[in-house]
């Protein structure tokens, strides 16, 4: 019981409120206040402080938060190894992802490894910021995590494919069958950026060219971007891996001198995957090979 308990108070930390925390793990609302209340009663003191803008942890929850996540990750690898005596056929793999990912890789990369174990239960976490996945995964909230590479420190990683990062223009922009697109363009044409705390590579790219673009809209949204791209607002860098599969109607063609991003798969360094992670670190790979080779 005391394990229910000790994920109610996670689920609702990571949610940010019992409501969305009763809903993700199946329980009524009042089952989740229950077993918080509970754990606060049993502990003595309170786990959590609500507020206009939704519940965080009280300082005495923060002093335990690691502790109680330890618990839960030992029980769950308790649970994975129990199902590799019985040939995988439950558990669940927590996996944190961003958003292209998400729409292009994950779908044909759950479709298989279900296939081959039908008992397994995925939790995928999403975040726009890959700084956010790094930390799920050194807190040991999700076993593995899709990200840009170089990650940070605390991470074993696997390349998995690099990302052409690509000028993406309205359909009928002087440029748009152009071989190229002139980094100078940058500070004539209106430039669309993503946020910018999202947009670090390529800020970085402006850096080394000297060149400051006409910044016109900051957008939260690759989607967004691409629906004003459109409609001829102006102009943007984007991933090739973003650009796929859309309705919508733009040019994409290379940089003047072509840039990447790297994306990769990351578990937490100084311990060895649980075999049901190290399974799924296989299936990612053979499937993205797939893809890569089917464009």
């Amino acid at each position: 019981m005391n394990l229910t308990k000790y994920q109610a108070l996670l689920k609702t930390v990571e949610l940010g409120g019992i409501t969305r925390a009763a809903e993700a793990m199946g329980y009524t609302q009042s089952a989740v206040s229950r077993a918080i209340a509970e754990l606060e009663r049993e502990w003595d003191m309170g786990l959590l402080t609500r507020g206009r803008g939704g519940v965080a942890l009280s300082s005495g929850g923060e002093a335990l938060l690691p502790y109680i996540q330890a618990v839960c990750n030992a029980a769950k690898e308790l649970e994975e190894q129990v199902a590799e005596l019985h040939g995988m056929t439950c558990g669940t793999l927590r996996v944190g992802t961003f958003t292209s990912v998400s729409i292009h890789w994950l779908p044909a990369i759950m479709k298989a490894f279900l296939d081959r174990y039908p008992g397994i239960h995925f939790e995928l976490v999403s975040s726009w910021e890959f700084a956010e996945v790094e930390d799920l995964i050194r807190r040991g909230q999700v076993d593995c995590g899709f990200l840009r590479l170089p990650a940070g420190e605390g991470l074993d990683t696997i390349p998995l494919r690099r990302d052409r990062l690509l000028a993406v223009l309205p359909p009928d922009h002087p440029l748009a069958h152009a071989a190229c697109y002139p980094m100078e363009r940058f500070g004539q044409d209106p430039y669309i950026r993503i946020l910018e705390e999202r947009d670090v590579e390529i800020s970085r790219i402006f850096q080394e060219e000297g060149i400051r673009p006409n910044l016109q809209y900051n957008v939260n949204d690759d989607f967004a971007i691409l629906s004003m791209v459109e409609q001829g607002l102006g102009v943007s860098i984007m991933p090739e891996l973003v650009l796929r599969n859309t309705s919508r109607r733009f040019s994409a063609i290379p940089l003047e001198r072509p840039r990447f991003r790297e994306i990769g798969l990351a578990t937490r360094s100084g311990k060895a995957p649980s075999p049901l992670t190290a399974h799924f670190l296989a299936c990612v790979r053979e499937v993205v090979a797939g893809l890569e080779m089917g464009e």
